[in-house]
């Protein structure tokens, strides 16, 4: 999905709209404490080619669903190539490399980015995330119920194992 879409669609603020000071703690000490915490590699801060976009990515992930990959270890790849070794994932050669690292032949899928198959897959993948006002990522959907972000997996797993009690959306009045 274009996260900047989504994003913009569910009203959230870009970040690079936000204050100075809000930007440093997300991207500085909050990016440290869940690195810590999970065990994972990472600059510390933004990466350098964050403003590039994920297009192009995005699109050679959904190239290689559409393949029948199960594309669990590219994405990881493109992630920690990103926020632990400053990884330009708007380079096309960039996220060839990085799909080698795990066994996949990137040019394949880099060469089917920019079909029309890939594009309407893109696309209806940004709409269904509009639709379900998705406004931010990691977002994970379970019978219509959203959690987002990683400090909520603990929970989706619970509700994978047991249903929270209440359904949503609830209708508001």
């Amino acid at each position: 999905m274009d996260l900047r879409r989504v994003m913009a669609a569910a009203g959230s603020t870009s970040f690079d709209a936000r204050s100075l000071e809000f930007r440093n703690y997300f991207f500085n000490r909050e990016l440290e404490r869940w690195a810590e915490y999970r065990g994972l590699r990472t600059l510390g801060r933004r990466p350098t080619y964050h403003h590039h976009g994920y297009d192009l990515a995005n699109r050679v992930l959904v190239a290689a669903v559409l393949d029948g990959q199960n594309i669990d270890q590219l994405a990881h790849a493109y992630l920690e190539g990103h926020w632990a070794d400053d990884a330009d994932l708007a380079d096309a050669e960039t996220l060839v490399r990085l799909a080698g690292t795990v066994g996949l032949d990137g040019h394949v899928f880099l060469a089917a980015a920019d079909s029309a198959a890939v594009a309407d897959a893109y696309e209806a993948n940004t709409q269904a995330a509009i639709a379900l006002t998705v406004f931010g990522s990691p977002t994970y959907v379970l019978d219509g119920d959203i959690f987002y972000g990683q400090d909520r997996l603990e929970m989706l797993e619970q509700a994978i194992r047991k249903p929270f009690a209440r359904t949503w959306p609830r209708v508001q009045s």
